[in-house]
């Protein structure tokens, strides 16, 4: 049974839920998103797999998750990269953010969310169970597929991809270390 790590509004921990009930409930927990750029400067995006419990089949960053009790956002982050997208690099937290979304199967993502970058040219190797698929696309493509079929983007990614955009400045020159 997967747990969340409850938050308060300054990111300390108040308690420990088991995932679907706080997604039930609604209840502020610890995230992470993280936004992998290969070398053009495009967003690593994956297509989350049909039979998950939720917003399953949407395309959304290249990972997003929860960390552990115990496990440094940074730490959680790259296991659900490995685990997901079967790869790595390098992670810098760049922002967080508070936001509360209402999904399918009347859930809500109610997350402090931890924003990551990477940069990278390796090519993803997914995991089946968690990914249907995986695209490159530039910014000025995902705000223009958003604009005209949101219904195939997650919310989060939806108010996250904002922030993103917000924030631009914070984006790396996207040359490769």
């Amino acid at each position: 049974m997967e747990k969340v790590i409850l938050v308060d509004k300054t990111d300390h921990q108040i308690g420990e839920m088991e995932k679907q009930e706080a997604h039930i409930k609604g209840l502020l927990h610890r995230a992470f998103s993280i936004f992998i750029f290969n070398s053009k400067g495009e967003v690593l995006l994956q297509q989350r797999a049909f039979h998950k419990y939720h917003s399953g089949g949407l395309w959304t960053n290249t990972c997003c998750s929860h960390p552990r009790n115990g496990e440094t956002t940074i730490q959680a982050a790259n296991r659900r990269l490995k685990e997901e997208m079967g790869m790595s690099c390098a992670l810098k937290e760049e922002f967080s953010f508070i936001y509360k979304a209402k999904l399918d199967n009347d859930l809500y993502e109610h997350e402090l969310d931890h924003v990551l970058f990477g940069t990278t040219d390796l090519q993803p190797k997914i995991n089946k169970e968690e990914v249907a698929d995986y695209k490159y696309s530039s910014f000025q493509d995902i705000q223009q597929e958003m604009k005209d079929y949101p219904e195939r983007y997650t919310a989060w990614f939806k108010i996250c991809f904002d922030e993103v955009i917000k924030k631009r400045g914070l984006i790396p020159r996207f040359q490769l270390l």
